[in-house]
């Protein structure tokens, strides 16, 4: 299809979708009411719909009092039937696809149930959404006349018992329209090859020489990705290669550690960066502003949200709230009821709502990823903060982090123990140890409570961390691309002894 035609549909269909966006926009509550009576009803002669009587739920007060709220591990026995051939369990439509993900913190797999609603009315909705999204406000885009290069996970699809699974990105590239693959590189052969490594410059090879306007990725992946580009050409910046990019796609992990790498090697004012939020139970949020770290929340995908308050006077409250009782500032754990037969599932993310009309938010962390073993509350969204004005004051750039409390022993107090792997090493690690220190205490009060005086923490405990120290740590883990990530902050000290063992060790 020619590129004036293909930009003439686009619009159309932009103009069409902006509008839908715009009533969701105004009418949230009354949209997120539909889309719950809508599941409820939908489901209503499955196994779970009969038990909890979805036929009589006429709205949102019934539901919240009949369901309860549920965890993987609650409802792994429903999703194990699932994936054995079982059907009309939790969900009416028969479900083929297991999105496999081991998250970060536990080395079980889980299998998140994909319908073919979720795929179409969720998955592959928010991937136009966020293109009209992107169009509608950079007008003088060129991205269609070249490619998307997208870099997804390394596993490849598994068949047992009439269903599949495997890693998101693979099972959407396996169920994408064949002419989605014309406006993408690498093709799917090299985009689902399983070994991390051999896959990486597989890609090089391939999109080296292609017309790439777009990126679309996991941070941390895409970084290592770039680099290779650049390694295998013996080019300065990724322009030289790529002339026509323009933009990059991002979601799975915070950027911020990784953005004053990006702009070294994506040396250009007018270059931009749009951020999503997805995960294999579905997708959530998008950027809808240039130059914002706002995400609009996506209220019409047939997902129904819910968010427990985590901080704030309601904190010790744990019953959700719906969208229409969350308050600025309050950092909450998100609730879903999707259209592949989740209900009041915990996603495992916390949230915060930076604006309520439109709503908007910004991912904090992970419900099971924080330090609070003294009373502290050090969420990811604080240490990063923290680092990155750490950073910035002595000229230094990370690579990757985590941390992890020194318990008391006896009379010796607490502290928290980091191990980070610079790019660019600070000259002083003891002024970098206390730039964190005093950033940290500037944005948790209740960190800075503890640290009042060595009251409760002793100053923190830093070391370097070998060049590929967590590369080679997730390489052990079999858990190198796609969404796998480096555990931010942990209230034990599990991934931290490793790190410390393998720090002393040669790299892999």
């Amino acid at each position: 299809m020619p590129i004036p035609l293909v930009n003439s549909v686009a619009s159309w269909f932009l103009k069409k979708r902006i509008h839908q966006m715009e009533l969701f926009i105004k009418y949230p509550h009354d949209v997120q009411q539909e889309v719950l009576l809508k599941l409820v009803q939908r489901a209503k002669n499955t196994e779970l719909g009969k038990h909890y009587d979805f036929e009589s739920i006429k709205n949102y007060e019934q539901f919240a009092n009949r369901v309860p709220v549920t965890s993987y591990e609650c409802f792994m026995e429903k999703i194990e039937r699932g994936r054995q051939g079982e059907a009309n369990i939790f969900w009416p439509t028969p479900i083929r696809w297991f999105a496999q993900s081991s998250g970060t913190t536990n080395a079980r797999s889980k299998y998140i149930p994909v319908s073919p609603e979720s795929l179409e009315d969720c998955h592959y909705a928010a991937s136009k959404d966020l293109l009209c999204i992107y169009l509608n406000n950079n007008p003088e885009a060129q991205m269609f006349t070249g490619k998307s290069l997208r870099l997804g996970g390394s596993k490849k699809l598994y068949e047992n018992k009439g269903t599949s699974y495997g890693d998101l990105s693979a099972i959407l590239i396996d169920n994408m329209p064949f002419w989605a693959e014309f406006s993408s590189t690498p093709g799917n052969e090299v985009s689902l090859m399983d070994d991390w490594e051999t896959k990486m410059q597989a890609i090089v090879d391939e999109t080296i020489n292609e017309k790439v306007t777009s990126l679309a990725g996991v941070p941390s992946w895409m970084l290592v990705l770039l680099n290779t580009v650049l390694e295998t050409t013996q080019k300065r910046h990724i322009f030289e290669i790529w002339p026509h990019l323009e933009v990059y796609f991002h979601g799975g992990v915070s950027f911020e550690p990784y953005r004053e790498q990006y702009h070294k090697i994506l040396p250009r004012s007018r270059f931009k960066y749009y951020e999503i939020y997805n995960a294999s139970e579905g997708f959530f949020a998008i950027q809808d502003q240039n130059d914002s770290s706002e995400l609009l929340l996506m209220l019409d995908y047939g997902i129904f949200y819910e968010f427990i308050p985590m901080s704030g006077p309601a904190s010790g409250n744990q019953n959700p709230i719906p969208l229409s009782a969350v308050e600025l500032g309050i950092n909450y754990a998100l609730i879903i009821t999707t259209n592949a037969g989740l209900w009041r599932y915990k996603v495992g993310d916390t949230i915060r709502f930076t604006s309520i009309s439109p709503y908007r938010i910004k991912v904090t962390g992970r419900t099971k990823h924080h330090i609070n073993a003294f009373g502290e509350e050090l969420i990811i969204e604080n240490a990063e903060k923290a680092l990155k004005k750490a950073t910035a004051l002595t000229q230094s750039e990370i690579v990757e982090y985590t941390a992890a409390p020194i318990f008391m022993k006896g009379k010796e107090k607490g502290a928290h123990e980091w191990i980070i792997e610079f790019k660019t090493q600070p000259r002083d690690l003891q002024r970098f140890k206390e730039t964190l220190d005093k950033a940290l205490q500037e944005i948790n009060s209740d960190y800075a409570a503890k640290r009042f005086n060595n009251l409760t923490l002793n100053e923190p405990t830093i070391h370097y961390g070998r060049e590929n120290l967590f590369y080679d740590w997730l390489k052990t883990k079999n858990k190198l691309g796609g969404q796998h990530k480096v555990p931010r902050l942990s209230n034990t000290r599990e991934y931290l002894e490793e790190l410390l063992k393998m720090n002393e060790k040669q790299p892999i």
